[in-house]
């Protein structure tokens, strides 16, 4: 669908966001129909994580999808990963390193930023007088939310007053409630995804963050977004991610880090987290460093610098990236992004 809608739109670059990974090959089509170049925004490792989910077994169709993914990386005019890990795969994989520019996620700081709890809706959830350990995003097969369900039985036993929250959708979803119903779970509640205006307010009500992953070496190369929009608004960050992700909470102290799918070692954490109201706030206050660091309008000049340096664009005259000026409006870029 990307590609024959894309045919009709007028562009001087196109840009293609994985994953979704088959918008790359859009972006490669449309590139070299209408002899225009191409930028590959690389947001996940594919198709090696759909092989860490074990969706996919390393067989001759795997090695197929892995040189066309290579040959993808070739073809573009860059590539901009969002982890220095990626990075460092790819030119070990023999990706020209000259054309590779690493831009981290961030976080959108008008949007995200410190407020008050909403005790209505708090009322609502009916998580009043609880500790809430917060997870807002996809229920999928990377981020082990059953091993979260199966510590949430045992933290039922030792400490009541700690509620988990998780909010969202995805290929898992359906699994973990019958994985809470059967273990009679009463302290955790599943809700709907919620629009993306709406997730200040229910970060609001949140105690702690809650980003884990899979025990794999290729999530070491993640940086979930997660962290930057809970970071923003002074929550800590409860990370079950190994590598870059850790390396990052670790720096700004803005949370506390798990070991993925180690039960002990997250009661524990989450023990110490429910127990230390100061530790609590200072991680939060960390987390505002983190997010400031990470701004999302710094970060965004510097993908129009790489956008604007592709062969036969000069560099626009741009004081102020978001100047509504006609102006100092970029090239116009056609983004293929199914996220």
């Amino acid at each position: 669908m990307a590609f024959w809608v894309g045919l009709f739109q007028k562009a001087d670059i196109i840009i293609a966001t994985s994953p979704q990974f088959f918008t790359t090959w859009s972006a490669f089509g449309l590139s070299h129909l209408k002899r225009k170049p191409w930028i590959f925004e690389l947001r996940d490792l594919w198709p090696e994580s759909i092989k860490t989910v074990g969706a996919m077994t390393e067989n001759r169709f795997y090695h197929f999808l892995e040189r066309i993914e290579l040959f993808l990386y070739s073809d573009s005019n860059h590539v901009i990963p969002n982890t220095d890990a990626f990075k460092s795969n790819l030119t070990n994989r023999g990706i020209e390193q000259d054309k590779i520019h690493v831009i981290p996620n961030g976080a959108n700081l008008e949007l995200f930023n410190p407020r008050p709890v909403n005790e209505q809706l708090k009322k609502e959830l009916d998580i009043q007088d609880k500790m809430v350990i917060g997870y807002i995003g996809t229920h999928g097969m990377a981020h082990s939310l059953d091993f979260i369900l199966y510590t949430a039985l045992k933290l039922q036993e030792k400490d009541p007053d700690i509620h988990f929250l998780f909010i969202g959708d995805g290929a898992q979803k359906q699994t973990l409630l019958k994985i809470a119903e059967n273990l009679a779970l009463i302290n955790v509640t599943f809700h709907d995804p919620i629009p993306k205006e709406r997730i200040p307010e229910y970060l609001s009500v949140i105690d702690l963050s809650l980003v884990p992953l899979k025990k794999a070496d290729t999530f070491k190369s993640v940086i979930p977004s997660k962290i930057f929009e809970s970071s923003a608004m002074a929550k800590p960050i409860l990370l079950g991610v190994e590598g870059q992700a850790k390396k990052i909470i670790d720096e700004f102290e803005a949370g506390l880090c798990f070991e993925p799918e180690n039960e002990q070692d997250f009661i524990e954490k989450v023990l110490l987290l429910k127990n230390d109201q100061q530790l609590r706030e200072r991680l939060g206050n960390n987390g505002l460093k983190l997010a400031k660091a990470y701004d999302r309008k710094k970060l965004a000049t510097r993908m129009l610098h790489i956008i604007s340096q592709v062969e036969g664009h000069e560099e626009p005259q741009i004081t102020n990236f978001y100047d509504e000026e006609e102006n100092k409006k970029p090239q116009k870029v056609a983004e293929l992004n199914y996220q």
